[in-house]
């Protein structure tokens, strides 16, 4: 089985556009965690346009009600990130190669050109007992790079996966994710998987049995506004009839 950390960076969008705590990031995770999914992501950025740092404190509190539950704090390791998540302690900490201006992650670590940044980063975050994840494009020679700098996990980046999925070449390049896959376990890693996946596309990635956990939020929350506006709708139209 594949767990799933929902990512909230969206519900924290929708708050921080109205100035109040409406929707509560910290009541969404718990309806979250009580329907089962095993873990909370977010992703705060130097803007905090969405998520927040102080929303990794809040979330983390939340997640002491939740022993077998995981906090994963994603985002690129510059000084302000790091401090909020050494002192913050989730159980997984993803570091991801954005710009700070980027409007979301697209790519994953050169390792071979990053890599003396990172392993004292990584050191850092072990010391803590804090799970580090590598996000990393699908590229199976790169896995053993990624083990050789202290990572415990690769997040493989599935964009590409998503937007060709069903359409011509597709089947090449679902091929490389679990040739990726296979790699970052071959070397002792777990492997996660995040970015576009959603109910279309998710199980084919999954079905094989590589992948620990999958992170999804932009799909599941779009997903949430298809499967449930209806009844919102009706629900509505029922109180003012």
């Amino acid at each position: 089985m594949t767990h799933l950390s929902v990512n909230l960076n969206k519900i924290g969008l929708l708050r921080n556009s109205r100035g109040r705590n409406y929707p509560n990031m910290v009541e969404m995770a718990k309806r979250t965690l009580d329907l089962g999914a095993f873990g909370i992501t977010i992703h705060p950025r130097p803007d905090q346009r969405h998520a927040t740092y102080q929303d990794a404190y809040d979330l983390k509190e939340l997640l002491k009600s939740y022993p077998t539950a995981e906090l994963n704090i994603e985002g690129f390791p510059d000084e302000q990130f790091l401090n909020v998540v050494l002192e913050v302690a989730p159980h997984q900490c993803t570091l991801v190669p954005d710009d700070p201006n980027q409007l979301t992650s697209d790519h994953g670590w050169n390792i071979a050109r990053d890599q003396d940044a990172l392993r004292p980063v990584i050191a850092k975050l072990k010391d803590k007992g804090i799970r580090v994840v590598l996000f990393m494009d699908p590229d199976a020679d790169n896995m053993a790079l990624a083990k050789e700098v202290g990572a415990d996990r690769v997040e493989l980046y599935t964009e590409a996966f998503a937007n060709q999925y069903g359409e011509e070449g597709f089947e090449t390049i679902a091929q490389g994710y679990q040739e990726a896959a296979q790699a970052a376990l071959e070397v002792g890693l777990g492997v996660n998987a995040g970015h576009d996946l959603d109910l279309t596309n998710i199980e084919m990635l999954c079905q094989p049995g590589r992948i620990t956990e999958v992170s999804i939020g932009h799909a599941l929350t779009v997903e949430a506004l298809d499967l449930g506006w209806d009844n919102v709708i009706k629900a509505y139209l029922a109180k003012l009839s």
